[in-house]
This record gives C-alpha cells, structure tokens and sequence, in this order.
C-alpha cells in the first residue's frame, strides 16, 4: 500500500491488488482470520496483518460487522422516506431524525428533496406512526413521501469485488 506523492495532510490511500483482495474478504466475512486471509490471498501471516492494521489506520475500514436480518429482528417492513426540509440546519435535523427510533440511515441527497431516511418497523401500523407521528411532525419537516419496500436485492458493497476499481 502506498501514498500518493505530493498529497496533502490527509494523504489519500493508493490501494494495490493485494489491498484490495482483503477488503474484499473481510467486507464478505469480517471474521476471517489473518491466518485465512494470508492464506487466500497468498501472503505471509505478518503482512496480511499488516496490511489489515494500515488499512485500519488509514481510515479505508473503519470497522468489522455484522450483517443484520432485519426481519429476524421482527422487523418485517421497511420504507424509504423522502424528506423536504424548511429553513433550519440540514445537520441538525438529519441527527434528530437518524436518532428516531426505527431509523436506520439519514441521507442528504441532491435535486428537489433533502434527505432520504430508510425506516424499518415491525409492521405497518408501526412504520405509519414512525413516518407520521414522529418524521412528519418533527419541526423543520415540510413534507414527506414514503415508499414501502417490497422486495430487496443485495448488490456488492464497496470493497467485494477485488479488482472492480483501479
């Protein structure tokens, strides 16, 4: 793993092949070993190790998880929600909303909306009360669309095809 020359004080990481591989092992099972990673990607177990420590400390993973079933958790619908804000701080009331309860994410977005909130609850009458009585009615909120989520399909994320970027 390299730096790119001349880069300021926040030096943009320049990730190789091997860099790569790793990620995208541990973004499919962040509970591989290092033993299991030097040995798929065919490196010594000192410099997957390595690898892995620098690619913590520079910031490109910041951290290991779990992917979460939402509907083992019982919660069996989700929505996206569409949310046009007054004249307040866009911060301010993307942390109040993300701190709702049943909001997984909040999202500043371009064009003629302003944030993109993804809401999961246990059934609809929840999920009605989450958008209405505490998304909707939050001062600063003008308006909201929501779209129920009928089906989701798992794309890849960032890092789980090895050689996908360059």
């Amino acid at each position: 793993m390299t730096q790119q020359p001349g880069s300021a004080a926040q030096p943009t990481p320049v990730l190789d092949s091997v860099d790569r591989h790793l990620i995208a092992l541990l973004s499919h099972d962040a509970r591989l070993s290092i033993r299991a990673l030097a040995t798929e990607v065919h490196i010594s177990r000192t410099s997957a190790h390595t690898r892995v420590q620098n690619l913590v400390q520079m910031g490109v993973i910041t951290g290991f998880g779990a992917r979460i079933d939402r509907k083992a958790l019982g919660l069996h619908v989700s929505a996206i929600v569409v949310v046009k804000i007054g004249a307040v701080s866009w911060s301010e009331i993307a942390e109040r909303l993300a701190d709702l309860p049943f909001v997984e994410s909040a999202q500043a977005v371009s064009g003629d909306i302003d944030i993109i909130l993804t809401v999961s609850a246990p059934d609809h009458e929840q999920l009605g009360q989450a958008i209405l009585r505490d998304i909707h009615s939050m001062p600063g909120v003008l308006s909201t669309r929501s779209h129920v989520i009928l089906e989701e399909i798992v794309g890849h994320p960032p890092g789980t095809v090895p050689d996908a970027w360059p």
